[in-house]
C-alpha cells in the first residue's frame, strides 16, 4: 500500500469533514477516476465561498496530490500540512457565514420593529401597549419632544442663569439712568471702611445702599473683597 494511503486513510467517524473528504478523494480517484465539477469552487469570489466549496477545494487538492507521488515521507508530511490549512480555512468560512446570517437576521428584526413602531405611531394604537413608565412619541408630530430629561434640565438651568443676568443688567441700567450708580459706587467702597456710625444717617438710605451693593455684587464679585 502506498505511504499516503497508510498515513491518511482512516475510518474514524470523529474526524473533521475536511479530513474525511480528503480520504474520500483518495478512494474516489483510486476506484472511480477523476471528477472535474468540484474544481469550479476555485473560480468563486472569496466572500462567496461556502463550507461546501471548501470541501470541493479539499477534494481537488487531495486528488492532485495523489498525482505527484505516492511515495516518500516528504510528500506525506506535506499532505498533512495541507489538510490542516484546509481545516482552518473551513473554520474561517464557517464563522464568516454564521456571522453574515446573524447580521441579516438582526437587520430583519430591526426593520420589522421599526415598521411596527411607525405603524403604531401613525394609527394611535401604541398607547394601548405602553407601560406605566413608558412614553410613546408620534414621529410625525412636529411638536413631539426632542430632548431627554437631562437635556431639558440643562436647558432650563441655562435659561435661569441668563434670566438672572438679564435682571441684574436691567437693574444696573436703571441705576445708571437715575444717576445713582456713579455717585453711590465710591460710597460703597467707603461704607466697608468707615465706622458703622457714618452709615446710620437714615434707614432708607441704608437699605438702598445694601440693595445696590447686592445688585452690583452679582456682576462684579471682586468688589466684595
Amino acid at each position: 500500500m502506498p505511504m499516503v494511503a497508510a498515513g491518511l486513510i482512516s475510518d474514524d467517524p470523529t474526524l473533521m469533514p475536511i479530513r474525511r473528504l480528503f480520504f474520500e478523494s483518495y478512494r474516489s480517484v483510486m476506484e472511480f477516476g477523476e471528477e472535474s465539477s468540484p474544481a469550479l469552487a476555485f473560480e468563486k469570489d472569496a466572500f462567496e465561498l461556502t463550507v461546501e466549496d471548501v470541501y470541493d477545494i479539499s477534494y481537488v487538492i487531495g486528488r492532485d496530490l495523489l498525482k505527484i507521488s505516492s511515495t516518500g515521507e516528504e510528500v506525506s508530511d506535506l499532505q498533512f500540512r495541507i489538510v490542516r490549512v484546509l481545516e482552518m480555512f473551513e473554520t474561517l468560512v464557517n464563522k464568516y457565514n454564521l456571522s453574515l446570517e446573524e447580521l441579516k437576521m438582526e437587520r430583519d428584526n430591526l426593520k420589522s420593529e421599526l415598521d411596527r413602531i411607525i405603524k403604531e405611531s401613525s394609527s394611535g394604537q401604541g398607547t394601548q401597549t405602553a407601560g406605566p413608565n413608558q412614553l410613546l412619541v408620534d414621529l410625525t408630530d412636529p411638536n413631539r419632544p426632542r430632548f431627554t430629561m437631562q437635556e431639558l434640565k440643562e436647558v432650563l438651568q441655562e435659561r435661569n442663569q441668563l434670566k438672572a443676568q438679564l435682571m441684574v443688567a436691567q437693574e444696573e441700567l436703571q441705576l445708571y439712568k437715575s444717576g445713582i450708580l456713579p455717585q453711590a459706587e465710591p460710597a460703597m467702597v467707603e461704607v466697608d471702611l468707615e465706622t458703622p456710625e457714618a452709615t446710620e444717617h437714615s434707614p432708607a438710605t441704608t437699605n438702598h445702599a445694601k440693595e445696590e451693593k447686592t445688585t452690583i455684587g452679582k456682576l462684579f464679585s471682586f468688589r466684595r473683597k
